[in-house]
Protein backbone atom coordinates (compact mmCIF):
# COMPACT_ATOMS: atom_id res chain seq x y z
CA UNK A 1 0.00 0.00 0.00
CA UNK A 2 2.99 2.08 1.00
CA UNK A 3 4.62 1.75 -2.12
CA UNK A 4 1.31 2.53 -4.30
CA UNK A 5 0.49 5.81 -2.35
CA UNK A 6 4.49 6.50 -3.21
CA UNK A 7 3.96 5.73 -7.08
CA UNK A 8 0.42 7.74 -7.36
CA UNK A 9 2.43 10.42 -5.54
CA UNK A 10 5.13 10.67 -7.90
CA UNK A 11 2.53 10.41 -10.51
CA UNK A 12 1.00 13.48 -9.40
CA UNK A 13 4.02 15.10 -9.25
CA UNK A 14 4.96 15.34 -12.78
CA UNK A 15 1.44 16.30 -13.39
CA UNK A 16 1.64 19.58 -10.86
CA UNK A 17 5.43 20.08 -12.39
CA UNK A 18 5.20 23.25 -13.02
CA UNK A 19 3.42 24.21 -9.88
CA UNK A 20 6.28 22.71 -7.84
CA UNK A 21 9.14 24.77 -10.14
CA UNK A 22 7.25 28.24 -9.18
CA UNK A 23 7.61 27.05 -6.00
CA UNK A 24 11.23 26.33 -6.18
CA UNK A 25 11.80 29.48 -7.38
CA UNK A 26 9.75 31.34 -5.39
CA UNK A 27 7.15 32.31 -7.08
CA UNK A 28 4.24 30.44 -5.92
CA UNK A 29 3.67 32.02 -2.59
CA UNK A 30 3.29 34.88 -4.07
CA UNK A 31 0.93 33.77 -6.99
CA UNK A 32 -0.96 31.91 -4.01
CA UNK A 33 -1.71 34.58 -1.64
CA UNK A 34 -3.09 36.75 -4.76
CA UNK A 35 -5.55 33.93 -6.13
CA UNK A 36 -6.44 32.19 -2.62
CA UNK A 37 -8.82 35.16 -1.71
CA UNK A 38 -10.83 34.86 -5.09
CA UNK A 39 -10.92 31.07 -4.69
CA UNK A 40 -12.04 31.14 -1.70
CA UNK A 41 -14.85 34.01 -2.12
CA UNK A 42 -16.57 30.96 -4.44
CA UNK A 43 -15.48 28.18 -2.37
CA UNK A 44 -17.17 30.13 0.49
CA UNK A 45 -20.49 30.18 -1.34
CA UNK A 46 -20.91 26.83 -1.99
CA UNK A 47 -19.53 25.55 1.27
CA UNK A 48 -21.68 27.76 3.00
CA UNK A 49 -25.43 26.54 1.09
CA UNK A 50 -23.58 22.55 2.22
CA UNK A 51 -23.16 23.40 5.80
CA UNK A 52 -25.80 25.85 6.52
CA UNK A 53 -27.19 23.84 9.13
CA UNK A 54 -24.17 23.29 11.24
CA UNK A 55 -23.22 26.73 11.03
CA UNK A 56 -26.02 27.35 12.57
CA UNK A 57 -25.74 24.65 15.32
CA UNK A 58 -22.41 25.23 16.06
CA UNK A 59 -23.10 29.04 16.57
CA UNK A 60 -26.80 28.73 18.18
CA UNK A 61 -25.05 29.49 21.88
CA UNK A 62 -22.41 31.84 20.96
CA UNK A 63 -24.08 34.90 22.32
CA UNK A 64 -24.24 33.25 25.65
CA UNK A 65 -20.41 33.86 26.06
CA UNK A 66 -21.22 37.66 25.81
CA UNK A 67 -19.60 39.52 28.59
CA UNK A 68 -21.74 41.72 31.26
CA UNK A 69 -22.30 44.37 28.46
CA UNK A 70 -24.15 42.44 26.48
CA UNK A 71 -22.05 42.81 23.48
CA UNK A 72 -20.29 39.77 22.08
CA UNK A 73 -16.31 41.04 21.79
CA UNK A 74 -15.16 38.24 18.96
CA UNK A 75 -12.03 37.02 17.45
CA UNK A 76 -12.07 35.26 14.16
CA UNK A 77 -8.60 33.44 13.31
CA UNK A 78 -7.97 32.98 9.96
CA UNK A 79 -11.26 35.00 8.99
CA UNK A 80 -10.23 34.50 5.25
CA UNK A 81 -13.49 36.63 3.17
CA UNK A 82 -15.70 36.51 6.49
CA UNK A 83 -17.40 33.41 5.45
CA UNK A 84 -18.66 32.78 9.44
CA UNK A 85 -19.87 36.79 9.66
CA UNK A 86 -23.98 35.76 8.37
CA UNK A 87 -24.00 33.48 11.10
CA UNK A 88 -22.79 35.76 14.16
CA UNK A 89 -25.73 37.27 16.57
CA UNK A 90 -26.65 40.96 16.45
CA UNK A 91 -24.36 43.67 17.50
CA UNK A 92 -20.88 41.29 17.66
CA UNK A 93 -17.98 43.17 17.75
CA UNK A 94 -15.72 41.56 15.61
CA UNK A 95 -12.03 41.55 15.64
CA UNK A 96 -10.16 39.58 12.22
CA UNK A 97 -6.54 37.82 11.87
CA UNK A 98 -4.98 36.39 8.59
CA UNK A 99 -1.83 36.39 8.02
CA UNK A 100 -2.87 37.04 4.08
CA UNK A 101 -3.57 41.01 3.57
CA UNK A 102 -5.31 40.46 0.31
CA UNK A 103 -8.11 39.16 2.13
CA UNK A 104 -8.67 42.45 3.86
CA UNK A 105 -11.02 44.44 0.78
CA UNK A 106 -13.02 41.09 0.81
CA UNK A 107 -13.96 41.43 4.69
CA UNK A 108 -15.01 45.02 4.27
CA UNK A 109 -17.43 43.45 1.73
CA UNK A 110 -18.77 41.18 3.86
CA UNK A 111 -18.88 43.91 6.75
CA UNK A 112 -21.13 45.88 4.43
CA UNK A 113 -23.55 42.77 3.82
CA UNK A 114 -23.55 41.88 7.40
CA UNK A 115 -24.94 44.88 9.28
CA UNK A 116 -25.93 43.25 11.78
CA UNK A 117 -22.32 43.54 13.44
CA UNK A 118 -19.29 45.68 13.86
CA UNK A 119 -15.82 44.68 12.26
CA UNK A 120 -13.49 46.56 15.08
CA UNK A 121 -10.23 45.54 13.06
CA UNK A 122 -8.14 43.55 10.44
CA UNK A 123 -4.56 41.90 12.00
CA UNK A 124 -2.48 40.71 9.59
CA UNK A 125 -0.98 38.08 11.48
CA UNK A 126 -0.64 33.98 11.77
CA UNK A 127 -2.60 32.14 14.20
CA UNK A 128 0.47 30.83 16.14
CA UNK A 129 1.35 34.68 16.98
CA UNK A 130 -1.32 36.59 18.00
CA UNK A 131 0.80 39.05 19.66
CA UNK A 132 -1.45 42.31 18.93
CA UNK A 133 -4.47 40.66 20.44
CA UNK A 134 -4.15 41.84 24.38
CA UNK A 135 -4.70 38.72 26.92
CA UNK A 136 -8.04 37.80 28.31
CA UNK A 137 -9.71 40.31 25.82
CA UNK A 138 -12.05 37.96 23.85
CA UNK A 139 -15.01 36.44 24.80
CA UNK A 140 -14.80 34.14 22.17
CA UNK A 141 -12.64 33.03 19.55
CA UNK A 142 -13.44 31.35 16.26
CA UNK A 143 -11.67 29.24 13.83
CA UNK A 144 -12.82 27.44 10.93
CA UNK A 145 -10.94 25.86 7.96
CA UNK A 146 -7.91 26.63 9.55
CA UNK A 147 -6.41 24.47 11.59
CA UNK A 148 -5.52 22.06 8.46
CA UNK A 149 -3.21 24.41 7.59
CA UNK A 150 -1.52 26.21 10.22
CA UNK A 151 2.13 25.67 11.07
CA UNK A 152 1.68 24.53 14.74
CA UNK A 153 -1.60 23.74 15.83
CA UNK A 154 -0.52 23.40 19.84
CA UNK A 155 0.62 26.99 19.30
CA UNK A 156 -1.93 28.44 17.62
CA UNK A 157 -4.36 27.02 20.96
CA UNK A 158 -2.12 28.18 23.29
CA UNK A 159 -2.74 31.54 21.67
CA UNK A 160 -6.27 31.46 21.76
CA UNK A 161 -6.41 30.27 25.41
CA UNK A 162 -4.32 33.33 26.64
CA UNK A 163 -6.71 35.56 24.50
CA UNK A 164 -9.55 34.18 26.08
CA UNK A 165 -11.40 35.63 28.99
CA UNK A 166 -11.90 33.11 31.55
CA UNK A 167 -14.91 31.33 30.81
CA UNK A 168 -14.86 32.47 27.37
CA UNK A 169 -15.21 29.81 24.12
CA UNK A 170 -13.28 28.72 21.48
CA UNK A 171 -15.07 27.45 18.56
CA UNK A 172 -14.11 25.22 15.55
CA UNK A 173 -15.05 23.57 12.16
CA UNK A 174 -12.42 21.63 10.32
CA UNK A 175 -12.22 18.93 7.70
CA UNK A 176 -10.15 16.26 9.39
CA UNK A 177 -8.24 12.74 8.51
CA UNK A 178 -10.59 9.88 7.22
CA UNK A 179 -11.23 6.84 9.18
CA UNK A 180 -8.07 4.47 8.77
CA UNK A 181 -8.46 1.33 5.58
CA UNK A 182 -11.34 3.72 3.71
CA UNK A 183 -10.61 4.95 0.36
CA UNK A 184 -10.97 7.84 1.52
CA UNK A 185 -8.00 7.75 3.93
CA UNK A 186 -6.26 6.07 0.64
CA UNK A 187 -6.86 9.36 -1.69
CA UNK A 188 -5.91 12.03 1.34
CA UNK A 189 -3.10 10.55 1.58
CA UNK A 190 -2.05 10.21 -1.97
CA UNK A 191 -3.12 13.47 -2.70
CA UNK A 192 -1.79 15.71 0.06
CA UNK A 193 1.56 17.19 -0.97
CA UNK A 194 -0.13 18.52 -4.06
CA UNK A 195 -3.37 19.29 -2.04
CA UNK A 196 -1.08 21.33 -0.10
CA UNK A 197 1.05 23.25 -2.07
CA UNK A 198 -2.27 24.13 -4.37
CA UNK A 199 -4.11 25.10 -1.92
CA UNK A 200 -2.15 27.47 0.65
CA UNK A 201 -0.64 24.55 3.34
CA UNK A 202 -4.22 23.14 3.67
CA UNK A 203 -3.48 19.71 5.02
CA UNK A 204 -5.79 16.49 4.11
CA UNK A 205 -5.03 14.15 6.82
CA UNK A 206 -4.67 15.89 9.89
CA UNK A 207 -6.43 14.40 13.20
CA UNK A 208 -7.12 18.26 14.64
CA UNK A 209 -8.93 16.37 17.50
CA UNK A 210 -6.32 14.90 19.40
CA UNK A 211 -4.78 18.60 19.20
CA UNK A 212 -8.21 19.84 20.93
CA UNK A 213 -8.45 17.05 23.32
CA UNK A 214 -4.67 18.28 24.67
CA UNK A 215 -5.22 21.65 24.38
CA UNK A 216 -6.23 22.01 28.06
CA UNK A 217 -9.72 23.55 27.62
CA UNK A 218 -11.70 23.04 30.83
CA UNK A 219 -14.81 21.81 28.78
CA UNK A 220 -14.64 20.27 25.06
CA UNK A 221 -17.73 19.98 23.02
CA UNK A 222 -16.71 18.06 20.00
CA UNK A 223 -18.53 16.32 17.16
CA UNK A 224 -17.15 14.36 14.19
CA UNK A 225 -19.39 13.81 11.16
CA UNK A 226 -19.53 13.15 7.66
CA UNK A 227 -20.50 16.74 6.15
CA UNK A 228 -22.70 17.28 3.06
CA UNK A 229 -19.89 18.73 0.49
CA UNK A 230 -19.53 17.72 -2.85
CA UNK A 231 -15.97 17.20 -2.62
CA UNK A 232 -15.01 13.46 -0.73
CA UNK A 233 -11.24 14.22 0.46
CA UNK A 234 -13.11 17.03 2.63
CA UNK A 235 -16.41 15.58 4.26
CA UNK A 236 -15.10 14.15 7.19
CA UNK A 237 -14.89 16.73 9.81
CA UNK A 238 -15.12 17.82 13.35
CA UNK A 239 -17.20 20.74 15.06
CA UNK A 240 -17.82 22.56 18.24
CA UNK A 241 -16.81 24.81 21.27
CA UNK A 242 -14.48 24.76 24.34
CA UNK A 243 -14.30 26.08 27.23
CA UNK A 244 -10.98 27.76 28.56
Amino acid sequence: MAFTIFVLRLAIGVLAFPVYLLDFLGLWTWICKKWFPYFMTRFTVTYNEQMASQKRELFSNLQEFAGPSGRLSLLEVGCGTGANFQFYPPGCRVTCVDPNPNFEKFLIKSVAENRHLQLERFVVAAGEDLRQVADGSADAVVCTLVLCSVASQERLLREVRRVLRPGGAFYFMEHVAAEPSTWNYFWQQVLDPAWQLLFDGCNLTRESWKALEQASFSKLQLQHLQAPLSWELVRPHIFGYAVK
